[in-house]
């Protein structure tokens, strides 16, 4: 029953739970050490343990009357173990024969499929354990279409489990297209079994699709495009699964790449930091710096042209859980997070800035945090703070300057000039401190920046629906903040994504916050459209996304939004992501729509102020967009921006002349149809001038 095992994997999915605190299941054992009583502050009988093996497979689809068939098999070790109940037998294909191997079960009528798990062999031999790995669903054995789920497993004996897209098939094929540890060519698993799915999905015309899953073998806290391939990099910290008991020396991070659909794994121990909880932004050069967290004072650099990761200066004080924001000078700004590196008691998380030509941190004394904490009542508690000076919500602006547009009520700009500076801005209209919730640069060209949802504190707190537009204008000027309709769902520690074509996708988040659980998640986005100013319900998620859950536009105009948990051996971890297409993808019927195509850019850097000629074919062009690349961690992203671009009858486009409107750094470059439809993006660099 798909509802049973979704029951036992996130309980409590309701996307209009009522405003009751929630009874959760607690935790039998967490990897943080017997003597833990909390986990990040979180009491251990809040969190989740995972259900036990047998307890999932007991949901799973009988498989009376079922064949298998597969590639290959060793005697004794028949591909009919894999579906015949017993974990102690499994399924080994022959001595060196080669991959990619395929296994495929027949359960002789066509059903609503939803998910399948794996059980790895459990004789304590890992050999065969299934890595890069695809999956396909088919009603007739014959036709199987593009695989509903990809990925690479982890490489240990635990239950794997995929959750995809509901959808209609009698045949379900496994292909390992190899062995986890590259150890051998061989592939092995001990059980398989298939879930029923709860209804189809909406039509794609006016909800949006949700399709392929990406299995990872991290669960994807931080994530990040890296412009030379268009690759999408992800973390979690020192362990796949975890991130407390380490000595905080290393990173287990993954990429996937849209182009082959493969993801590969790699730990990071060069730079000797771990990045879990880091502040994250992307410099003008493209590089993805990763500043502080579980390691509070160390700064990681990845560069895609080399594909490498680079240590650089350390903080001048230590953080974690801080925002960070690109300059209109290339500069980086960082401020707060008292979670790592002792309390702002102690140490005042004041501003500092980072230059990137000589890694050097520079302490701004003249940026105080003390004006843009929230009131937290953990921080009462404590007599100190811990959570009031978290994830703020920054946008470099112009002149070097930086907003300050949240999660507190209270609005402040900051200077970056000398020692630094500070001045009010204002507070968020009738909002409330909004941690954990998200603000948005959907219009950089009218500094237009929207605000949803979020919550009064950190945790344990009822979220708010509550939407304001904030407007800037000079830096040190009181900017406009409108109240508007709110969202049909309250959330924290959501998602939102700019679209080319300027609507923002909203998705994920939780309605009583609360870390390290799937209770009480909203499973259905929604699209803000700036015109109307309103928000429309789309497709539902398959895969609540709460608390360590990250969203990112790919270069197909598609989104990604994977990841939540990361607390050991609890029931909250998501080892995946899914793709979401929106509705700018499909005709009326839910057929995929044409698309324009970008032939040419004059050149592949931009100077602010400065033209671009672009040609293009298929569709009419109505105009063009920019959206800044970005990362995301702890439902903060600084990087992403909108900009609108008009083109002259030969096609030119110019870019605003501030670079505090359009950043230093690489942007994706739009093409948008008469209807919306954008093209695949070109990859663009704006110059810092």
């Amino acid at each position: 029953m798909r509802a049973t095992i979704l029951l036992l994997l996130c309980p409590f999915l309701s996307s209009a739970a009522p405003q009751v605190k929630p009874q959760l299941k607690p935790a039998n054992s967490l990897a943080v050490g017997t003597s833990a009583t909390t986990l990040d502050g979180i009491p251990l009988d809040m969190i989740a343990a995972k259900p036990a093996v047998a307890e999932v497979i007991s949901a799973a689809i009988p498989h009376d009357g079922w064949a298998v068939t597969c590639d290959s098999s060793q005697p004794g070790n028949d591909c009919s173990n894999a579906i015949d109940g017993d974990s102690s037998t499994f399924w080994l294909t022959a001595s060196g024969a080669p991959l990619p191997h395929s296994i495929v079960v027949d359960m002789q009528t066509t059903r609503l499929v939803g998910n399948i798990t794996i059980t790895p062999r459990q004789d304590k031999t890992p050999n065969g354990n299934i890595g890069e790995h695809q999956i396909y669903l088919s009603e007739d054995g014959e036709n199987w279409g593009s695989p509903v789920a990809i990925g690479t497993y982890l490489d240990d004996a635990n239950l794997k489990t995929t959750i995809f897209t509901p959808a209609n098939a009698r045949y379900v094929k496994v292909t390992s297209l190899s062995e986890a540890a590259g150890r051998d060519s061989s592939t092995s698993l001990a059980e398989l079994n298939v879930y029923e799915g709860t209804a189809l999905p909406p039509s794609p015309a006016t909800a949006g699709s949700w399709g392929l899953t990406i299995d990872f073998p991290v669960i994807p806290v931080s994530a990040a495009i890296e412009w030379s391939s268009g690759r999408l990099l992800v973390w979690s910290s020192y362990s796949p699964s975890n991130f407390v008991g380490a000595s905080g020396h290393q990173t287990s991070t993954a990429i996937y790449d849209p182009a082959t659909q493969l993801v590969s794994a790699r730990t990071i121990t060069n730079t000797d930091h771990d990045m879990f909880c880091e502040g994250l932004s992307m410099d003008a050069d493209g590089r993805i710096v990763a500043v502080g967290g579980n390691s509070d004072y160390g700064t990681s650099i990845y560069d895609s042209t080399s594909d490498s990761w680079t240590a650089g200066g350390d903080l001048k004080i230590p953080r974690g859980y801080q925002a960070q924001a690109t300059l209109s000078d290339g500069r980086l700004f960082t401020i707060g997070a008292s979670w790592s590196g002792g309390s702002s008691t102690d140490t005042p998380k004041n501003g500092e800035i980072y230059d990137t030509g000589t890694n050097t941190w520079t302490a701004l004394p003249g940026c105080p945090v003390t004006p843009m904490l929230t009131s937290d009542p953990e921080d009462k508690s404590l007599g100190h703070i811990y959570r009031g000076d978290n994830h703020g919500w920054l946008f470099g602006w112009k002149e070097g300057s930086v907003f300050q547009a949240g999660p507190a009520v209270a609005m402040n700009w900051y200077g970056t000039g000398g020692t630094g500076s500070q001045s009010a801005a204002g507070s968020r209209a009738s909002d409330t401190d909004s941690m954990c919730g998200n603000a948005i640069m959907y219009d950089a060209v009218a500094g237009k920046i929207l605000t949803v949802g979020g919550a009064p504190n950190y945790k344990e707190s009822f979220s708010t629906a509550n939407a304001h537009i904030i407007t800037l204008s000079d830096p040190n000027t009181t900017p406009t903040v409108a109240t508007i309709n709110s969202m049909a769902f309250p959330r924290a520690f959501h998602n939102s994504i700019i679209l080319p074509n300027g609507n923002v996708f909203i998705t994920g988040g939780q309605h009583y916050a609360v870390g390290f659980t799937d209770q009480t998640p909203q499973l259905i986005p929604e699209l803000f459209d700036p015109t109307t100013q309103t928000f429309t319900q789309m497709a539902p998620l398959s895969i609540p996304r709460n608390y360590h859950s990250t969203g990112l536009l790919l270069p197909d105009a598609t989104v990604f939004n994977g990841g939540g948990g990361l607390c050991g051996d609890c029931a909250a971890n998501h080892f995946d992501a899914q793709i979401y297409s929106p509705t700018y993808l499909f005709n009326s019927d839910g057929s995929a729509a044409t698309r324009p195509v970008i032939e040419s850019v004059s050149s592949g850097q931009v100077a602010p102020g400065g033209s671009l000629t672009i040609t293009t074919s298929g569709p009419a062009v109505a105009g063009f967009a920019l959206i800044r690349l970005s990362s995301t961690t702890h439902t903060v992203n600084t990087d992403q921006r909108r900009i609108a671009l008009t083109p002259d009858e030969g096609g030119t486009v110019t870019v605003p002349a501030d670079p505090g409107v359009a950043l230093p750094g690489y942007w994706y470059l739009f093409a948008l149809g008469e209807a919306g439809v954008p093209s695949v993006a070109k990859f663009v660099k704006v110059t810092t001038g």
